[in-house]
């Protein structure tokens, strides 16, 4: 038998001449042809080098991550009440109580309760507001009323012969001048009163309220919490439309939808070279469902052809980022590991955020617009699938800023990962559950006496583990001719005082470390002292909230202004129809209304009752004493204050038409008796007669 190999078209050989078949080389260049068809970003040599840069950054990413995963889950079993596999080991191969203390989880609990309250409140004020700059810019058309105005005065007094000095001239500039910044800042104001609307019109729609507080839930557990926002997602929204004969119908209409999500710290992958969310690659790990996936097509920079590709070997099974954590996350949440992972259907998929060469992006296929530069380093946003690109494109922002805001309790500089406040009061936690075990085994062993038994004194069958009350002992005679009793008793020890006292030593340790003490979440933790005066506890409370504060502010730097000040800029890029300035800055208040939210409404109540004179009124003036009840009515947090308190307009508008009443008055002719009208100072009548006629 000789083999034939055809290298000019299709690879083939003859068997003994009846049966043609094809060599295993031939058949595997045909399946690469095949794959490289079906799929040709895996097949390409650029993408696969591009999917091994991302996957090495991956491997980096995961491997620097272990430490802090597993601190974070140790804060997750704290949160739930539960020790770790090894730790309840060595407890039972002792025995006695398991008993564990939820010292963290309160702190969490009056922390998660503490920051709410502050930032969220009741919802009917934001922790945000946009303000004008101290000095904004004043538009081309006032530069030039300015100056036409200086240059007509100027002419004026040229005219009547008066020399007009450098100075008069720079006087007259700087009157004009205060007086337009008057209009401008007025101006500005109410441009950033409408900026705000549109500012807090997106976020309420976009679930950031929603993504805050569950920020505010990993912030009291994990080392670092995540915001990520504003992102464009498709949404199914219920729309509706005119129907048959008038009537309303119920459409579903899939559309474009900026939102705020909070992001799982577990699938936050940052180098372990990063200082902060915009240094160095950051991976964010996504668990997509089939339709999670399908609702992509359509959206800029994804690639449906990849994503098909995706969902048919998805088919088949596949498309996992097993990772160790896995199981241990779903175990520390109370879930059923096999359950949560073995059997779970969703999509792994890696968004990537990194600098990726000009060079390799060109080979990739981007343009030479998009990439000018083969040389430069270009800040990129890509998401791999198993060893598919289903998205890449450059960094849209114009700062190449990605849309996440993080933060901690307690915040380490030059760190990505933080403390958390389980790092804060772990070595407490672990005191207080010591203690609360000992005591446990103490009571169990101290409640009662304890029994001494001579076996060899006892008859056969008799069951010494039986106690109770007038029990008949049945016992021999020693042999050896002792005298001892054959049952004797003794009572053990009770140490439970000294296991209180530790526990609550301990117990106040946390207090201290979290800066959390009883007292600010209402309960009575014997402070005595200071504590007992109401005077007393509102400075203990002040102090306690220092550090609150502090947690606060961060929150307000890092993640309050940041975000609002990205949503603003989103919608003055994106919504040019909504004509709002730039010319505007993001003040976050949530430390400021910790601080003078409770004594402001005093000092305003004082002020009011203060100018409520007719002298402070005509300084104030209408329109200053209905500002100061606007700001009075707010902090109240009443619903639709201006139903109650009347606007700027329309008070000027009250006061026109009481002044044309008055006026209109004042013009009516005085009306005496009989209906007879004074004209020149006598009385005008049909049958007037002379006096004494």
């Amino acid at each position: 038998m000789q083999l034939g190999l055809n290298t000019q078209g299709p690879q083939q050989v003859t068997l003994n001449g009846v049966v043609t078949a094809k060599p295993l080389s031939a058949i595997l260049m045909e399946e690469a042809a095949q794959a490289a068809k079906n799929n040709p970003v895996a097949s390409s040599t650029v993408v696969s080098s591009l999917v091994s840069y991302i996957r090495n950054h991956w491997q980096l990413a995961k491997t620097a991550k272990m430490p802090i995963e597993k601190s974070m889950l140790s804060a997750v079993r704290a949160r739930r009440g539960e020790y770790d596999s090894e730790k309840l080991e060595q407890i039972r191969s002792q025995g006695g109580s398991e008993i564990y203390m939820m010292i963290f989880a309160t702190k969490a609990r009056q922390m998660k309760a503490l920051l709410t309250d502050i930032l969220i409140g009741t919802g009917l004020e934001k922790p945000w507001t946009l303000n004008p700059t101290p000095m904004p810019d004043l538009p081309d058309m006032q530069k030039n009323q300015i100056l036409e105005a200086v240059y007509s005065q100027v002419q004026q007094y040229e005219l009547m012969g008066q020399p007009v000095s450098v100075d008069e001239i720079r006087q007259v500039m700087m009157d004009l001048r205060d007086e337009v910044h008057a209009k401008v800042m007025e101006q500005a104001k109410r441009d950033a009163e409408f900026a705000e609307l549109e500012v807090e019109d997106m976020m309420v729609e976009g679930g950031f309220k929603e993504a805050l507080d569950q920020f505010l839930d990993d912030l009291s557990v994990f080392k670092t919490a995540f915001i990520k926002g504003p992102i464009v997602r498709m949404s199914n929204e219920l729309r509706w439309v005119e129907g048959p004969e008038g009537r309303p119908v119920a459409q579903v209409q899939a559309i474009k939808k900026r939102v705020y999500e909070r992001v799982d710290p577990f699938n936050i992958y940052p180098l372990p070279w990063n200082k902060g969310i915009h240094d160095g690659a950051l991976i964010e790990r996504h668990k997509l469902s089939r339709y999670d996936l399908s609702s992509m097509i359509g959206l800029d920079g994804y690639s449906a052809d990849e994503i098909r590709a995706v969902l048919d070997e998805h088919g088949s099974g596949g498309l996992h980022e097993w990772l160790w954590t896995d199981n241990a996350v779903a175990a520390a949440e109370g879930r059923n590991p096999a359950m949560s992972t073995n059997t779970s259907d969703l999509i792994d998929a890696l968004q990537y955020w990194g600098c990726v060469s000009g060079k390799m992006l060109r080979e990739w296929g981007m343009t030479e617009a998009e990439v000018p530069d083969e040389a430069k380093e270009y800040e990129v946003e890509a998401w791999l699938v198993g060893k598919h690109v289903i998205k890449a494109v450059l960094n849209q922002d114009p700062l190449y800023r990605r849309p996440y805001y993080c933060d901690g309790f307690s915040r380490i500089p030059g760190a990505f990962w933080h403390n958390s406040l389980y790092d804060v009061v772990a070595d407490c936690q672990d005191m207080c559950n010591a203690a609360a075990r000992a005591l446990a085994n103490n009571m169990g062993i101290g409640s009662g006496p304890q029994v001494v038994v001579n076996v060899d004194r006892l008859p056969h069958g008799e069951d010494i583990t039986e106690m109770y009350p007038w029990k008949i002992w049945q016992t021999t005679n020693d042999p050896m001719g002792s005298s001892a009793a054959p049952v004797s008793f003794f009572q053990p020890g009770n140490n439970s005082a000294e296991l209180m006292s530790v526990f609550e030593r301990f117990s106040s340790m946390a207090d201290e470390y979290s800066g959390i003490p009883k007292y600010m979440a209402g309960m009575s933790g014997g402070e005595g002292g200071a504590g007992r005066t109401a005077s007393g506890m509102s400075m203990m409370i002040t102090n306690a909230s220092k550090q609150v504060k502090h947690t606060v502010s961060s929150i307000d730097t890092h993640i309050i202004e940041p975000c609002v000040e990205r949503t603003y800029q989103h919608i003055l890029m994106y919504a040019p129809e909504k004509s709002i300035t730039g010319d505007l800055q993001v003040q976050a208040r949530g430390a400021v209304s910790l601080v003078a939210k409770e004594s402001a409404q005093v000092r305003l109540n004082e002020f009011l009752m203060a100018t409520g004179n007719p002298v402070d009124m005509q300084i104030v003036g209408m329109d200053g004493r209905a500002e100061l009840l606007r700001q009075a009515v707010k902090r109240l947090d009443v619903p639709n204050p201006e139903k109650i308190i009347p606007t700027a307009q329309q008070i000027k508008m009250k006061a026109a038409q009481a002044q044309m009443q008055q006026m209109q008055q004042m013009q009516q002719p005085q009306q005496i008796g009989g209906g007879q009208e004074l004209m020149d100072g006598a009385p005008v009548t049909d049958n007037f007669q002379p006096t004494g006629a």
